[in-house]
């Protein structure tokens, strides 16, 4: 019998540690690949919902021991029988939740929609990018075209996905000047795509000063204010007395989404992109008169990040700019730790030769 391959996995315990510990590298079924993972980035829910403690219930829930990461990206390495599109020596961006693929919300794309009791999300429910292989569905992959690189693509699944999806509910063009509040690393990639998109006017609002400093450092902000009894007062000035044609809320505060909303002009679009907390507004004098709509969005559906990445190379964007530090595998611990701290942008584990294809 021949001795299966052993690989390292990081694992969230939920008291703001870190475990590695070894397991067998996976051998694809019928319609899976392995694939050999060059970069997984660190998501903010990550810390929320697993690092810091498991908070999530059903779908939500984080099942313990299980690898971590939900934005992986790297090569197929290995095939297993059944495959319609990808094959081995392909790079490929991981889609995060695996959904059924046959309820209406997987038929339409949008896998993290999916109520089935076969959804499971990659680093939640099966096995993630907190590890040196990954077994994937063949249906949750997206290509990675060579003009982007494994850093690039790891940021798209969730962050970067996450943003689009917003923008193109409320649409964003020459015309908007634009406020983001929150600029964690979910905010900046929204002032990135607005920027290619042509916005006029980018203006954030964030407390903390690396983060501040970092949109300022990547040119991403016109404006940039921190949170206080005279944002607003400071918004209306910047725009003239305006306000914003569209607003998108990163921060999952109550002040920063009364701000979005109250910083948009008549007729405006503003859509809540941070995850958990609350809003309290006054209907009539918020959104009625003013006649605005507020927008939900929910990470991306799989064709519309496929349109990204194939933007993303047009446009000569690539989300990497936005990675601040990198981590080992064996540094695992070091990462979720910074990321936890929030005084970085993104944070990243790398693994092995980023030019390998």
């Amino acid at each position: 019998m021949a001795v299966k391959m052993r690989m390292k996995g990081a694992i969230l315990p939920g008291n703001s540690t870190v475990e590695l510990k070894e397991f067998e590298v996976p051998t694809p079924g019928y319609g899976q690949v392995v694939i050999k993972t060059k970069a997984t980035t660190i998501c903010g829910s990550d810390i929320r919902c697993i690092y810091r403690e498991h908070t999530g219930k059903g779908a939500e829930g984080y099942i313990p021991g299980m690898i971590a990461g939900h934005e992986p990206c790297g090569l197929i390495v290995e095939e297993g029988e059944g495959l319609k599109r990808f094959k081995k020596g392909d790079r490929v961006i991981v889609y995060h939740i695996s959904g059924c693929g046959v309820c209406n919300d997987c038929r339409r794309g949008y896998y993290i929609s999916c109520t089935s009791k076969f959804r499971a999300a990659y680093g939640w429910q099966r096995n993630g990018g907190m590890g040196e292989y990954i077994l994937a569905d063949e249906k949750d992959l997206i290509a990675l075209p060579d003009e982007l690189t494994y850093k690039d693509g790891a940021q798209v699944a969730c962050g970067f996905g996450t943003v689009y999806e917003a923008i193109e509910k409320i649409g964003i063009s020459g015309n908007d000047a634009v406020l983001v509040t929150g600029l964690g690393p979910v905010g900046l990639a929204t002032l990135m795509l607005c920027k290619a998109l042509g916005a006029n006017q980018l203006i954030g609002v964030e407390m903390n000063d690396y983060r501040i400093e970092l949109a300022k450092k990547l040119g991403l902000v016109d404006n940039v204010f921190k949170p206080g009894d005279d944002t607003l007062d400071k918004i209306m000035e910047a725009t003239k007395g305006r306000g914003v044609e569209k607003a998108i809320d990163c921060s999952a505060s109550d002040p920063g989404r009364q701000l979005a909303i109250r910083a948009t002009h008549s007729y405006g679009k503003i859509a809540f992109v941070g995850e958990g907390g609350t809003c309290n507004f006054n209907p009539s004098p918020d959104i009625i008169h003013g006649q605005k709509t507020i927008y939900g969005s929910w990470v991306t559906s799989l064709w519309r990040m496929e349109e990204l990445v194939d933007r993303l190379v047009r446009w000569g964007i690539h989300p990497d700019e936005l990675i601040t530090h990198e981590f080992s595998i064996d540094e695992a611990g070091e990462a979720y730790a910074l990321m936890a701290s929030g005084q970085c942008g993104k944070v990243a584990v790398v693994f092995g030769d980023q030019e390998e294809k």
